[in-house]
């Protein structure tokens, strides 16, 4: 899939939302989903980058492995991004300043192309998943606090449906089900994978 595809498919979903058009619900709209449980009605706002890298050979994605000392989702494979604070204009200014502490990419490198459909997670945060073309010349300088690594793995492989995966695990006794996409040694799970199954959608599906 080429730039001007990827623009345009993420453009008319972006346009659809903002305008309140009726369009189709996404794959997987919460961490419960596939569970068969209600969440929440009220959630903290949050936003992540979802950086996809314009590569001569194909665009990649570019992710992050949280340290293992974070107080939520340790050790696990994320986009940068975090809650919204105070000062942020709104939640596209959120995933650029999360991107920028965490991973050290400069906003200059990025175009934004929108917003897509959020998600709501487990941990209690309704995040929005801001689709944005890295350009090569970016430099990553990872915060050890924060980030044990940054990382990309070809679009490709998220927009090929045989790597969606349904795994489940027992969580506070009950079975919860989940979206996994492995690539290699990397688990890819959860909430990331979720908005890649929604990403996919946009890409190749009809939402």
């Amino acid at each position: 899939m080429d730039r001007e595809e990827i623009e345009q498919r993420v453009a008319r979903r972006v346009a659809a939302l903002a305008a309140g058009e009726k369009v189709l619900a996404p794959p997987v709209d919460s961490d419960f989903s596939l569970a068969g449980v209600t969440p929440p009605a009220e959630f903290r706002p949050a936003a992540v980058l979802v950086p996809l890298v314009m590569r001569p050979d194909g665009p990649t994605v570019l992710l992050t492995l949280r340290t293992e000392d974070m107080p939520s989702h340790a050790g696990q494979i994320a986009f940068p991004g975090g809650r919204r604070q105070p000062e942020d204009a709104d939640l596209i200014a959120t995933a650029l300043r999360e991107a920028r502490e965490e991973i050290g990419l400069d906003p200059k490198f990025v175009h934004v192309i929108g917003a897509l459909d959020p998600y709501v997670t487990g941990t209690g945060f309704m995040v929005t998943p801001i689709v944005g073309l890295v350009e090569l010349g970016f430099i990553v300088t990872p915060d050890p606090r924060e980030v044990a690594e940054v990382f990309e793995v070809p679009l490709a492989h998220f927009l090929d449906a045989t790597n969606h995966q349904i795994h489940s695990r027992t969580w506070q006794g009950r079975e919860r089900r989940y979206y996994a996409m492995p690539y290699g040694d990397r688990y890819i799970w959860g909430a990331t994978a979720g908005m890649l199954k929604n990403l996919y959608a946009v890409l190749v599906g009809d939402a």
